[in-house]
Parts: C-alpha cells; structure tokens; sequence
C-alpha cells in the first residue's frame, strides 16, 4: 500500500511538471515491451527523469546518512526507467523477443560486464554499461526468468554498488528488487 502512495505521488509530480519534463527524454516503450505488457498478468512500470528525480530527492533530508547519500546519487542521474513483466506461466512470452531487447544495446556504446545464461531453466542476466571519458554514464539490466522479464535503465552516472541506495526511494525497493544482489553473485561466477 505505501509503494503503492508513492507510485502515485510521483505520477502527480510528473503530471505536474509536463513543461519541465523535455529535459531529458528516457526511452518510450518497444513495440515489444507493449507485446510482454498485453501478456503479462502483473506489469510494473516505473518511468523517473531528471525532474521527478529531484521532486523525489527534495524529500530526502541531509541528517538521515543514507538518504543524504540517496539524494547525493539522485541529483547526478538524468533518469530511471523499470519494467518488470510477470507471467502466469512458463512459454507466454517469445525468447526471440528477449534477444531483440538485448541486441539494442549490443553496440561500441555498451560494454557488457555480466552475461549469465543458464540452459537448464532459461534464467539469463545481462549487465551493460555505457562509458564516457572513463566514467559510467548508464547502465542496463535485463533479467529473465521463466514467468518474469526485468528491464532497469538508469541513465547518469551509476555503479552497481550504488543500485542498493536507490532501494531509499519508495517505489523503487520492489522495482529494482534483488538485482544488486543478482549481479554481484553472478559477477563472482555463480551460475
């Protein structure tokens, strides 16, 4: 139910500030993640740029050392895009679809840091990250199960130790889920 308050105080706020939201523009949705939406039976969608970033970070007080670190982290991205598609069972989703998805950002721009792929079940996790003058300046991640697809773009710089502080922003904890965890055990070769 809180998620659920937050979720729509930040829609308020990025309804409220149409003319202030052109700064940046995040992706809008592929014609596949529209098909994996139509199919899904739960489809959470989390849409944050630059602007709803900072009505949420006027929020975060600096005596709270975690917030003011959140906040601190918020202030330099450009944008949060989630998507997460639950299925009510195996097969209701195309795995060409998927690689559709990951070929996007296949390019000289990003650079693959995990790739996991595991046969037996389908499960597969990719990490890319895209670099500029030595720095991050994006990441995606894509997580597929057999009843879920994850998608997370965040645009800015970012590390993936600092995924766990974007949990601090309410609606984001369940978005982003256990990715941080994921990625770090699949980077130490877990498969």
């Amino acid at each position: 139910m809180k998620n659920r308050i937050i979720t729509f105080i930040f829609a308020a706020a990025a309804l409220s500030l149409p003319a202030l939201a052109q700064a940046t523009q995040l992706p809008a949705p592929s014609p596949i993640e529209k098909e994996l939406a139509a199919r899904a039976s739960s489809v959470d969608e989390v849409t944050l740029d630059k602007n709803t970033l900072a009505f949420a970070s006027s929020f975060m007080n600096g005596k709270d050392k975690d917030k003011a670190e959140t906040r601190q982290l918020i202030d330099g991205l450009e944008g949060i895009y989630v998507r997460d598609y639950e299925f009510d069972k195996e097969g209701q989703f195309d795995t060409g679809q998927i690689e559709q998805l990951r070929k996007y950002y296949e390019s000289a721009e990003w650079s693959s840091i995990v790739r996991e792929r595991v046969r037996k079940t389908g499960e597969s996790t990719d990490v890319m990250v895209k670099m500029a003058n030595g720095k991050t300046v994006g990441m995606f991640i894509l997580d597929v199960e057999p009843k879920e697809v994850s998608i997370v773009l965040i645009l800015g710089p970012i590390r993936l130790e600092d995924l766990s502080k974007l949990k601090n922003i309410s609606g984001l904890d369940s978005a982003l889920g256990g990715v941080e965890f994921k990625t770090k055990d699949k980077k130490d070769g877990q498969q």
